[in-house]
């Protein structure tokens, strides 16, 4: 690779590995352990860097979620193995601040809130980026499967090469000014196990590690039970009503419920399934109706981060392709900004279960590009 005339080494810089330091964000996962471990056999100049973001003796008994104690335990292996230096940061106030407690007050205001985006955006890309540049770093590399690429105006973000591992959804945030000092070796693998055959090439020990599948503070993926520990008093009972305010059942606590649910309303017996439709957390209320009633074309968005060349109010409409849930293909849109940081999305065809709290994700029509995305919110 060169530009310029000049060669360069795999991350872009104009100079010998051995010479160019990498941070690289280590969950202790199989993923950033190869990122780790294949830029130290190329004779990078690897710093190893694993946050510790909540209470880790209570995580130690916990499996199937990033940055626990055995977690750290295994970056730190890696590290051993393939002789870098590696560092644990206590981050635990930082996430607390940044995250968490958001994550209880949006889930309380009846959101779906979307914590390891804030985590990407407001920890990992933020204050864990600002150590790697204290630490003199040419760049920062992360185990995410998403792929930088070099455009005609500087550095842009794409799918990864993997649909099924792609993970642009959770990294829209992502600013231009962090993308220069960002890099995602594993953008480019084909699937998985391509992943999974680098980490035994090395002779990791993390190599047949199971993914992790919950947020990382969110065990088994019951929120309820973490929102009334952060706050106590949360699950009042309450009553579930129809679109008329027809009280047909009682419920414990919104936080139980979200929007598009249809299992364990306990409201049985009717003809026609119903599925909650809204929350209104100041009457207590859990709003159930038709599924029809979850469709919409519409969508208010905030918070946006543009990653477009062109500014983004510069045009009075973009035609675009976005994602609404982490888990659905892109679909066709127009966005029609509203000011620099918010617009009005309109989808072609209408979508289900858009939930304030969720991210609304944009990508070029036309290529792999990332254009950017904001936060559904209820307008």
């Amino acid at each position: 690779m060169a530009r310029d005339g000049v060669e360069l080494n795999s991350l872009g810089f104009a100079k010998p590995p051995s010479e160019t330091r990498v941070v690289v964000a280590m969950s202790g996962g199989v993923d950033s352990s190869v990122v780790a471990a294949q830029l130290a056999e190329e004779g990078y100049d690897v710093v190893g860097v694993t946050l510790q973001l909540y209470d880790h003796g209570a995580a130690l008994a916990k499996k199937g979620a990033c940055c626990a104690g055995i977690d750290i335990h295994d970056a730190r292996r890696v590290a051993e193995e393939m002789n870098f230096p590696h560092y644990v940061l206590d981050y635990e106030n930082i996430f607390k601040d940044a995250v968490i407690d958001e994550f209880a007050d949006s889930y309380l205001a009846g959101a779906t809130p979307v914590p390891c985006i804030r985590c990407n955006e407001r920890v990992k890309f933020k204050d864990l980026l600002e150590t790697a540049r204290d630490l003199e770093a040419d760049c920062m590399a992360t185990g995410h499967y998403i792929q930088r690429k070099m455009g005609p105006h500087g550095p842009e973000l794409h799918s990864a090469a993997d649909a099924n591992r792609d993970q642009s959804y959770f990294l829209f945030s992502t600013t231009p000014e962090q993308l220069e000092f960002l890099r995602f070796p594993l953008g480019h693998l084909p699937s998985k196990d391509a992943t999974r055959k680098l980490a035994a090439k090395y002779g990791l020990a993390v190599a047949d590690k199971p993914d992790s599948q919950d947020i990382c503070f969110v065990p088994n993926g019951n929120y309820a039970s973490v929102i009334e520990k952060l706050r106590p008093g949360a699950a009042e009972p309450g009553e579930i009503v129809d679109t008329g305010g027809n009280v047909l059942g009682t419920h414990n606590g919104v936080i139980h419920y979200t929007i598009g649910q249809r299992r364990g309303l306990g409201i049985g017996g009717l003809a026609d399934p119903l599925y909650v439709v809204k929350l209104d957390v100041d009457a207590r209320q859990v709003i159930v109706g038709p599924k029809g009633l979850l469709s919409t074309r519409t969508v208010p968005v905030r918070e946006i981060n543009w990653l477009r060349d062109a500014p983004f109010d510069s045009r009075p409409e973009w035609h675009v392709a976005v994602k609404v849930r982490s888990t659905r293909p892109p679909r066709e849109a127009v966005i029609r900004p509203l000011s620099p940081t918010t617009a009005e999305v309109e989808l072609v065809v209408a979508e289900e279960g858009v939930s304030p709290g969720q991210a609304c994700v944009f990508y070029d029509t036309e290529s792999s590009r990332i254009l950017g995305g904001g936060w559904i919110h209820k307008g």
